[in-house]
């Protein structure tokens, strides 16, 4: 069933605010030690593999759980070797949390049968509703305010990397747009929260205002509120700092508020679970449907039920032609496996790099293609 809707934002002068993440969140650390097990997985397995992992980082402590299907070779001892190159790879080492000294529990198992039944021809991995969403807000047809807020982190980690020894690993960022006549006009305040080594506070404040700077250039008036490590000094950070679980920022990896979310969480699922696959797929769609002029914004829905191929419904709202757009949809193979083999899921082994700064907007992912 396809069906369309109206556009529903009776608004044109509002402000609207989103939030990123950086890599060394306690939040992230967890979403890619996830996706680190599925890349394995993948790596070493086929089509037949299923993957679906949650993790748990606190201090100098990481625990997985979930289901993995034909991963013999991911043994305690390789689990935990995964888990410490990720960290250290993320850049933790302090003491209550660093790659070297973290215990790892591994209780992963193998995947339900009854799951399998209806999994292994490629049928859903689980029911659900999906989202995808674009608009010319930006060059990567991202909501403007999750774009910048991404955008500020990849500037601060840079500088994180080239200035070492004065930031960590945990950051965050949060960007309020004014609209006006419903396109993006100004910054109206920027957070940024930056973790930083004894007695460098100042000098991490010097550089989130210049990633700040370098990022927004024109968006910034005179009326601009800056807002950096508003709390003082941010010492203790990561999962020393605060717990962190697979999928808690299924908003900073979409599309920052400013779209719907169905609520199924990406990172650890191998490409069967819906909840990864057709969101990317959804997310394509409206980006093509925007890209090649058809509309300004679009919005999709996907729905699936477990272990049936053919989506329940699909559903779009645009500002363009809907049934143009929903014939052009309808072209699509929106099948678990017809998603799976247009973007090569299975042969994608950068899951774990590509959750940071969102699964959207400026990547060189397949989804992202058009």
């Amino acid at each position: 069933m396809v069906t369309h809707g109206e556009h529903r934002l009776t608004q044109t002068d509002y402000i609207f605010t989103s939030e990123s993440v950086g890599a060394g969140h306690p939040d992230k650390v967890a979403d890619q030690i996830s996706d680190a097990i599925l890349d394995v997985a993948l790596r070493n397995g086929n089509e037949s593999t299923r993957v679906a992992c949650e993790t748990l980082v606190t201090t100098n402590h990481v625990t997985l759980a979930g289901e993995i299907k034909n991963s013999a070779i991911l043994t305690d001892e390789f689990v935990e070797a995964i888990v410490r190159d990720k960290i250290k790879e993320i850049g933790y080492e302090q003491d209550g949390f660093h790659w070297n000294k973290v215990k790892v529990v591994n209780l992963l198992h193998s995947q339900s049968s009854d799951i399998a039944l209806g999994t292994d021809n490629f049928g859903a991995g689980d029911q659900g509703i999906m989202f995808g969403y674009a608009c010319n807000d930006t060059p990567s047809y991202m909501p403007a305010p999750i774009h910048y807020a991404h955008e500020i982190l990849k500037k601060l980690d840079i500088k994180r990397n080239d200035c070492s020894g004065i930031l960590g690993p945990d950051c965050k960022s949060q960007v309020s747009i004014q609209y006006v006549d419903g396109k993006p006009s100004h910054v109206t305040n920027v957070v940024v929260s930056t973790q930083h080594a004894k007695g460098r506070m100042h000098d991490a404040k010097l550089l989130a205002m210049l990633s700040i700077e370098e990022e927004l250039t024109d968006l910034i008036t005179d009326d601009t509120k800056f807002f950096i490590n508003p709390t003082g000094k941010f010492e203790i950070g990561g999962p020393d700092g605060d717990t962190g679980l697979t999928g808690r920022k299924i908003i900073v990896d979409t599309y920052g508020g400013y779209a719907p979310h169905g609520g199924g969480a990406f990172s650890g699922k191998d490409p069967t679970k819906v909840d990864r696959s057709a969101a990317y797929m959804a997310r394509w769609l409206a980006k093509n449907v925007v890209a090649s002029g058809k509309a300004n914004w679009c919005n999709v829905q996907l729905s699936y039920a477990i272990g049936i191929k053919d989506p329940m419904a699909v559903y779009v709202d645009t500002d363009g032609n809907d049934q143009e757009i929903l014939s052009w949809i309808s072209t699509n193979d929106l099948t678990p496996y017809g998603i799976i083999k247009k973007f090569d899921l299975f042969n994608f082994y950068n899951y774990s790099k590509e959750c940071v700064y969102g699964h959207f907007g400026n990547k060189d992912v397949p989804w992202e293609k058009y």
